[in-house]
């Protein structure tokens, strides 16, 4: 519990000082943020507002790791280098997508096929090394397992590796693409991972105290996770950076994280989903990033099919991700901002009540 609390303690000063620094120097470099022409015209305020702060996020939930660890003297496990890779590599690619943003200046970076090429690579990668034996531990875990999962493993749903691969692939696409459309509004995305990070450091810390590992444990009511301490450490840290940085990110924001934070915060909620045996879960922890992403779904399907059938495309919001819909109706920003993050609020706390429930009602 001390290195959790010392992870997550330690990200957020750095984040809370390092942002600070960051915006410097952002500043004078020129790095600014490009406005998207189709979105709200009350955003064009916000062009030239320094961008890539997700850099700080980054580096803040590293020192804040790599912190515990040498305050636990522990190695660190398979689970948490796997994570951080998936957590760094999805950053990797937001941070060349906003530096050709800022190069190029213009509000669309790096093409949809490179950018996906991109995420694919470091996605699959990340698959493959979850479920290789020789990642397995003492009890024979891996990383990840070859079951689809709730809570945990659905005994009876085997699959083979490769379509397990390919769906550890879907699922980090689907969470990078669902943050990074949350990142539109001040402080948005930010505040609503410090909810959705805080609640699966709570997730691994009962992990970690019911863990199957342990001695004198009773088997069918512990949880199988590979590393579920280390895990914690991590969710921590990230839930500590995101505080850091929203308190420089809240409306009016002086810096936003950019695709480098949205994307790694995107890889490493998809990461935790694998690594905790909680993959459907995350549709309900994770609710306020499915919404943004049905959002654009549906607008671009109803559009296209009333287009094909009528040769006049229809909408069923006035702009697409949601939250700018709020905005086009009147709505402050900062009245979005409040409301969306009390949805998360509330999809955080049904996954974490069905998540308390069902080890209840196996107990």
């Amino acid at each position: 519990m001390k290195a959790i609390l010392f992870g997550g303690g330690l990200a957020l000063i750095v984040s809370l000082l390092g942002t600070r620094l960051a915006i410097t120097w952002l500043t004078q470099r020129g790095y600014g943020q490009e406005i998207r022409d189709d979105g709200p015209t009350s955003h064009h305020t916000k062009r030239g507002t320094p961008t890539m702060g997700g850099i700080v996020i980054i580096l803040a939930t590293l020192i804040g790791y790599f912190g515990a660890k040498l305050l636990s003297g522990d190695l660190p496990t398979a689970s948490a280098i796997l994570l951080l890779f998936l957590f760094v590599g999805t950053g990797l690619v937001g941070f060349v997508d906003d530096y050709i943003k800022i190069a190029k200046q213009r509000s669309l970076g790096l093409r949809s096929k490179a950018k996906m090429i991109g995420l694919s690579v470091v996605a699959l990668t990340f698959g493959v090394l979850a479920l290789w034996p020789g990642l397995e531990d003492s009890r024979g875990q891996t990383p990840a397992s070859l079951h689809l999962s709730f809570i945990r493993d659905i005994e009876t749903f085997v699959l083979p590796a490769a379509v397990v691969v390919l769906l550890f692939w879907f699922i980090i696409a689907g969470t990078t693409n669902g943050v990074n459309l949350t990142d539109g509004l001040d402080g948005l995305a930010t505040g609503a991972s410090v909810m959705v990070f805080g609640a699966y450091t709570l997730v691994n810390i009962w992990q970690n105290n019911q863990w199957c590992g342990q001695p004198d444990i009773t088997y069918g009511k512990c949880y199988e996770v590979r590393d579920p301490l280390d895990l914690a450490i991590i969710a921590a840290a990230i839930t500590g950076a995101c505080f850091g940085f929203l308190w420089w990110n809240a409306s009016p924001a002086s810096i936003f994280m950019g695709d480098t934070g949205s994307l790694a915060l995107g890889g490493a909620l998809a990461g935790f989903a694998i690594l905790t045996r909680t993959e459907l879960l995350l549709m309900v922890i994770g609710g306020i990033f499915l919404l943004e992403t049905l959002s654009v779904m549906l607008q671009v399907t109803w559009f296209k099919t009333t287009k094909r059938f009528t040769g006049t495309g229809r909408r069923i919001f006035r702009i697409a991700p949601i939250h700018h819909h709020f905005e086009m109706l009147g709505w402050e920003q900062v009245n979005v901002v409040i409301r969306f993050w009390i949805i998360t609020g509330l999809t955080v706390a049904a996954g974490l009540g069905i998540f308390y429930a069902e080890w209840v009602a196996g107990a």
